[in-house]
């Protein structure tokens, strides 16, 4: 492991070109002096308030330029950050903070509030600092250390119980400053659009910064496709890292967002070798990575440059980089014969130190293994392929990535076995790999429950992120079991006969309901009729609604957020917002008018043919 911190390497930067852009977004600017002294500020004031080795503090803030200086100062005062999703709910919030035993919670003042965080333990962000920051604080020295660790990140636990994993400074060190890891170079701009609780915000934070690049921070909660594009435009962004649903959805919509950037990482889940293939036949120049790693092993383990001979069959995961080792071995954790499928493990220098307070889950994802040392069992089944580059092969339990997203089933079901009217619960996904993919609750009803699945889908979204949340829900007489008396998860997976999806019922539409209910239909893939219809209700899902907000941004030339598309879920809904937009354009400069803004560009360059999740191509009869 380096014996380098990330705020040592940022110091160096700070010295090397104290007035190069280190962050922006859009409405403030810090060069690398200005960022370590608002950190060092700060951190001074974390260290009054006892924050040293050890110590977790809480960050709850929207993406921004003062949720990076947080960050950093936490680290200047020795402690390790617990990255908070402003969209998680109460209960969330309040069970990842007890787990973590967080000394203090940075955060924005209305998101803080809305957590119903105790003030005592709160400690408000401003725009220069925070409300105790005293500007004449001395700055105390850097307590980081390589070993220390850096951040803990929540994912989600089988046991019904999400786990902490602590991620320490050398091994962040190491993924972002290793030779031979995606290029950063002093003159990019990475784009910071994940969230802050998903592992790919290391990246697109720290990765710039420790190379003396520049981060251009994303600053719409959550941002619509067309939102990413522009800010990849007014940002001047080159590196730009994608989930494989967000690349798959990007090359569907030809987005021109390609034809800007020099690299695109893309991870989470498996990169669909047509969409690959269109996009680099059309931007020949782009590089094109195909990146894979649990958050247990710092980010991404390895990497894969996509070339368009691979884009003919399953596209490699790659090699390891950046200190990581990988073993291919079988249920004796012995290696398997060259070319056979096993279980991945992860050895080398960019290991988790484990679960927060979890020996025992620690003890069996976490072993010494004869001749290699420390190793994660990642439960990834891959192959190697004679030139050393692995394939990727599933699992061996039942864990599952959706959207980007980790999902352990477990949880969501021990969330719905809580519940007094489910007697029984499995979680599966369906239609895996497509663009309508479906986490799906199958539920036995206890006796006298009725059909309660609207209220089940509301209780368990006042628990869970909505990434946990089932879109589409199955009411079964019973589950159906294996011959070994096990719940038949590939059968219950591969049932898609329509029960999971609520009707639409029938009802008069305006003009403008008709426009966003046929929007809906080609992204749901299935007529929509009713002004009532609720989105999430229906099968719906924020990388559907993506679809949906740009289809209507091009038929009617005016723009719904994501935010109010999610917020307002209903056809009647959305068309009133619409409504209401088009009456405030209308006039000089309106879209009806001759210099309005009209249809928006579909691409900057080339067409792409890649198949809708209709199996239509681009440009085609939606």
């Amino acid at each position: 492991m380096t014996t380098a911190t990330l705020p040592a390497l940022i110091a160096r930067q700070a010295e090397q070109q104290p007035d190069a852009l280190a962050v922006t977004d859009g409405s403030t600017v810090l060069t690398y002096r200005e960022l370590l002294d608002a950190a060092d500020r700060l951190a001074a004031v974390l260290t009054a308030r006892g924050v040293g080795p050890g110590s977790a503090v809480g960050l709850l803030c929207a993406r921004s330029t003062r949720l990076v200086v947080a960050q950093l100062a936490v680290w200047r005062a020795g402690g390790h950050v617990l990255p908070l999703d402003p969209a998680y709910p109460r209960p969330r919030i309040a069970e990842m903070t007890a787990d973590a035993d967080a000394r203090l919670v940075l955060g924005d003042k209305a998101l803080l509030a809305e957590a119903g965080l105790p003030e005592e333990r709160t400690l408000v962000l401003t725009e220069h600092g925070t409300d105790a920051t005293d500007a004449a604080a001395e700055a105390a020295p850097d307590a980081s250390e390589p070993t220390l660790p850096a951040l803990v990140f929540f994912t989600s636990g089988s046991t019904g119980r999400p786990k902490g994993v602590l991620v320490p400074h050398g091994a962040i060190a190491d993924l972002v400053t290793a030779p031979d890891a995606i290029a950063v170079r002093p003159r990019d701009r990475v784009l910071f659009h994940s969230a802050v609780t998903f592992d790919a915000s290391t990246f697109e934070l720290w990765a710039p910064l420790a190379r003396g690049a520049a981060v251009a921070v994303s600053p719409a909660d959550r941002p619509t496709a067309e939102e990413l594009v522009r800010d990849v435009e007014r940002f001047g962004v080159t590196t730009l890292l994608l989930t494989s649903a967000l690349f798959h959805h990007l090359a569907a919509r030809q987005s021109r967002v390609f034809g800007v950037l020099r690299t695109v990482a893309v991870g989470g889940e498996v990169l669909s070798p047509e969409h690959a293939g269109a996009v680099l036949r059309a931007f020949p120049w782009l590089e094109l990575v195909n990146v894979y790693g649990p958050t247990e092993a710092t980010t991404f383990t390895t990497l894969h440059w996509v070339t368009q001979a691979d884009c003919a069959g399953p596209i490699p995961i790659g090699r390891p980089f950046g200190g990581a080792r990988v073993l291919v071995l079988d249920d004796h954790s012995q290696p398997v014969a060259p070319g056979t499928i096993g279980e991945l493990w992860i050895a080398g220098d960019r290991l988790a130190h484990g679960y927060l307070n979890r020996p025992e889950l620690t003890a069996d994802r976490f072993r010494d293994l004869p001749g290699t040392g420390r190793a994660y069992r990642s439960g990834d089944l891959v192959r190697q392929l004679p030139d050393g580059t692995l394939e990727f092969h599933g699992r061996t339990d039942d864990q599952v990535k959706l959207r980007g997203f980790r999902i352990e089933p477990g949880e969501v079901e021990h969330a719905l076995l809580r519940m007094p009217e489910v007697a029984e619960a499995a979680v599966v996904v369906r239609r895996a790999g497509q663009a309508d993919a479906a986490l799906t609750a199958c539920v036995v009803l206890a006796e006298g429950a009725g059909q309660a699945v609207e209220t089940l889908r509301t209780r368990l979204a006042d628990r869970l992120p909505a990434h946990l949340v089932p879109t589409a829900w199955t009411v079964l007489a019973a589950l159906p079991l294996t011959g070994a008396g096990k719940v038949d998860r590939r059968s219950l997976a591969a049932d898609d006969d329509g029960a999971a999806r609520r009707p639409s019922g029938g009802g008069a539409l305006t003009p403008i309901q008709q426009v966003v209910a046929e929007a809906w239909s080609r992204a749901l893939e299935r007529p929509i009729t009713d002004p009532a219809a609720d989105f999430l209700a229906e099968g719906g899902h924020s990388l559907l609604a993506m679809w949906v907000v740009d289809d209507l941004r091009e038929d009617l030339g005016v723009e719904l957020s994501l935010a109010d598309f999610l917020d307002h879920p209903t056809v009647a809904g959305q068309a009133d917002l619409l409504e209401r937009a088009l009456r405030a354009d209308d006039g000089p400069g309106g879209p009806d008018s001759p210099d309005g803004p009209g249809r928006p560009e579909g691409s900057g360059g080339p067409a792409l043919a890649v198949p809708t999740a209709s199996g239509q191509l681009p440009g085609g009869t939606r």
